[in-house]
């Protein structure tokens, strides 16, 4: 089989797509961000990959805090339009409502799955973003979302993002189970 080289741009694909909330002078904001991960288990921590120049910025790092908010399909507009407008120029926590939870500085979307918010843990100035590592405090979601009292996939309806070709994807149908699959190849 001959590969096809892409260069050093490839991204994981695909990549979940949230709302990021944070205070701002004193205003609520959320942008749109699909470079997110979780990266530790105890503590529970996630990673978000925002531009250096993001009005979101200097709310985080002035509040020690933000949230990260998994938007329904249904929010697909509204999660794009937080990420092609700047909060300088449009109160977008006009678009939803929000919520508080331990965290000051960390607003919430009620409209959204599935919410956390986090406490800054780290941040690392990387050449052209800033990476923002938060301890997740609390999650938030409805009964509605859940099954078996965790969130389900299915009810949730995220989307996700594949890049370069910039398009938003629904969830597809389930696969297998994680950490079992694997042992049809063999004893473990």
């Amino acid at each position: 089989m001959r590969k096809t080289k892409l260069g050093p741009n490839a991204f994981p694909c695909p990549m979940p797509m949230t709302l990021i909330g944070a205070t701002v002078d004193g205003r609520d904001n959320f942008l749109a961000a699909a470079w997110i991960s979780r990266v530790n288990y105890d503590p529970p921590l996630i990673a978000i990959a925002l531009g250096k120049r993001h009005f979101t910025n200097p709310g985080i790092e002035a509040n020690k805090a933000f949230s990260v908010n998994v938007p329904g399909s249904d929010l697909m507009a509204k999660t794009d339009y937080c990420g092609i407008v700047s909060g300088a120029k449009a109160d977008k926590s006009k678009l939803f409502t929000v919520f508080r939870g331990e965290l000051t500085g960390a607003p919430m979307i009620e409209e959204c799955p599935l919410t956390m918010e986090c406490r800054l843990y780290k941040t690392v100035d990387l050449p052209v973003d800033v990476l923002f590592i938060g301890e997740i405090v609390q999650s938030y979601s409805e009964d509605r979302f859940l099954t078996e009292g965790k969130p389900d996939v299915r009810k949730m309806s995220p989307f996700v993002l594949t890049m370069p070709d910039n398009g938003y994807w629904s969830i597809g149908k389930p696969l297998g189970q994680a950490w079992h699959a694997g042992k049809e190849i063999g004893s473990v």
